[in-house]
C-alpha cells in the first residue's frame, strides 16, 4: 500500500531551513555528510573551474571567518553586531571556524565586515 506512505513535504522542509540558525544548518550539513557518506564541499570544488571568469563580474560575496584570532570576545561582539545573532550563536561562529558570517553580501558590505573582523584579530576570506 504505497498510498499510506508519508510523502516528503518539500515546502515544510524549506520553511524549516529558512528559520534555522547558521549553527543549526551547519550541524544539519555535518549530519547529512556523516549519514550518507557525502561531502557538501564537492559541488563547490567542481564549480571552482569556471570561477575565474565569474569572479570578475561577481557582485555578491560570502564572508567567511577563517581564524578568530586572540581577541575572541571582541570578535563575538562584532559577529553579534553584523548578524544580529544571540550571544550563543555568535560564540559558536567564532569558536567553530571556518564559519560563514554573511552570505550574499555586496562588495562594500563584505569589505566593511572584513575590516571590522580584522580589526579584532580575525582572518576573513571573501568567497
Amino acid at each position: 500500500m504505497e498510498e499510506t506512505k508519508m510523502a516528503l513535504d518539500k515546502d515544510k522542509i524549506i520553511a524549516d531551513l529558512k528559520e534555522a540558525s547558521i549553527l543549526e544548518l551547519n550541524d544539519l550539513v555535518k549530519a547529512i555528510e556523516d549519514e550518507f557518506g557525502v561531502s557538501a564541499a564537492a559541488p563547490v570544488a567542481a564549480a571552482g573551474a569556471g570561477a575565474g571568469a565569474a569572479e570578475a563580474e561577481k557582485d555578491s560575496f560570502d564572508v567567511e571567518l577563517t581564524e578568530s584570532g586572540d581577541q575572541k570576545i571582541k570578535a563575538i561582539k562584532v559577529i553579534r553586531e553584523i548578524t544580529g545573532l544571540g550571544l550563543k550563536d555568535s560564540k559558536g561562529l567564532v569558536d567553530n571556524v571556518p564559519s560563514i558570517v554573511k552570505e550574499g553580501a555586496s562588495k562594500d558590505e563584505a569589505e566593511d565586515i572584513k575590516a571590522k573582523l580584522e580589526a579584532v584579530g580575525g582572518v576573513v576570506t571573501l568567497k
